[in-house]
């Protein structure tokens, strides 16, 4: 309960670089979208990318904590195990519901997420990390599944119809601080509107022109003989 105190850097000790969010363009995670090899995998990346789940909370999720009607799935905090519902995209539940009209599910078994062969059984990190692999094999990338969390945080970041702490209670933080990292520009995109930007001054500015309008045009705003100056 003492209230915190900053220390001098013991010496030697190299000064820590503040953490960068490394979260995907839109055009880069529809590619990597596009290179999942199943409904399955697919769903998970819409559900990561609109709740900003973890991925070990999202494999976690069983049938029961799925609301279609309200277009929200429960997750399993991180640390606390506090059941937390989240609102995901509508697109996540078309692929979901999709993965489940082609899906094998054994009597009993109430983990959403199953591999695609028998013996069917709740689907793990390390395999959905492997299938993620597979897809960056095919594009030449090495994206992780934190990644996807980055990128859903700086999308709702990006909104102005969410605050800050809107961001914070669908991530989980328990403090501030921590959603406020991604409140940091990504060096690409800002050079990019900063280009954007320098293109915009560039161009011409059309001036409307003066004196435009033709005499009997006055005549019938104005009335009576014109005099146009």
């Amino acid at each position: 309960m003492q209230p915190f105190e900053r220390y001098r850097r013991a010496p030697l000790r190299q000064r820590k670089p503040p953490p960068q969010p490394k979260g995907l363009p839109d055009h880069l995670f529809d590619q990597l979208f596009a290179a999942m090899g199943c409904d399955r995998d697919r769903a998970l990346l819409a559900f990561f990318v609109s709740t900003g789940a973890r991925a070990s909370e999202m494999l976690e999720v069983t049938v029961d904590h799925v609301d279609v009607g309200r277009q929200l799935i429960a997750v399993n905090r991180k640390g606390s195990r506090r059941l937390q519902w989240l609102p995901a995209s509508a697109d996540a539940f078309v692929w979901l519901r999709l993965y489940e009209a082609r899906q094998s599910r054994p009597d009993g078994q109430t983990a959403l997420w199953l591999t695609r062969r028998a013996p069917y059984r709740p689907l793990t990190y390390s395999a959905m990390r492997r299938a993620l692999q597979r897809a960056n094999g095919r594009l030449g990338t090495d994206w992780t599944l934190h990644q996807l969390r980055h990128t859903a945080a700086q999308r709702m970041i990006t909104d102005p119809r969410l605050a800050l702490t809107d961001v914070q209670w669908v991530l989980g933080h328990a403090h501030l601080t921590t959603t406020e990292i991604y409140t940091r520009p990504n060096e690409d995109q800002v050079v990019a509107r900063v280009l954007e930007h320098q293109r915009h001054r560039a161009e011409p500015q059309r001036v409307p022109p003066v004196g435009a309008y033709r005499p009997e045009v006055l005549r019938a705003l104005l009335g009576g003989g014109a005099c146009v100056d």
